[in-house]
């Protein structure tokens, strides 16, 4: 199918695209934040600059678009045009992610994933309840957690 908007148009708009300070990471941040939990945002000492880090539980939060992560849920479909493209770039956000990860992992940092499908799209668990469930990790001991709808 061929793109309804021309190629300058359409770099134009992908451009406009943010990488920190999106809408769900906005909203999970601002809930958090209620529940009195304080952080630092996008450390740009630690790997991968998670979206929030909690010094004092040694835990960083990234918030997952679903799209550009490739997560395995209703939320992904790959573009159908320049598809050769769309998957070098979502691979190598995926092993970008897998790499952050494992050095996170060797300094110390718990982490967690809340993905976009927790809370927006079929089989969302809902805002609350994925707040819920990221306050109940940060507290924990837990060391990797991950935050999805139930049908993903």
């Amino acid at each position: 199918m061929p793109d309804v908007v021309d190629q300058q148009t359409r770099s134009r708009m992908m451009s406009g695209i943010r990488a920190v300070n999106t809408k769900p990471e906005l909203v999970i941040r601002s809930a958090l934040h209620a529940m009195g939990f304080r952080f630092r945002l996008h450390a740009k000492e630690l790997p991968g600059r998670p979206d929030l880090v909690f010094p004092k539980y040694r835990a960083a939060v990234f918030v997952h678009g679903c799209f550009w992560h490739g997560h395995d849920c209703s939320l992904f479909r790959l573009p159908g045009t320049r598809q050769e493209f769309w998957q070098q770039k979502i691979g190598r956000n995926q092993a970008r992610d897998a790499e952050v990860r494992l050095r996170l992992s060797g300094m110390g940092w718990r982490q967690l994933a809340i993905w976009e499908c927790a809370f927006r799209g079929p089989g969302q668990i809902g805002l609350q309840e994925t707040v819920r469930r990221a306050a109940d990790w940060i507290r924990s001991d837990s060391n990797l957690y991950e935050i999805r709808s139930e049908t993903a």
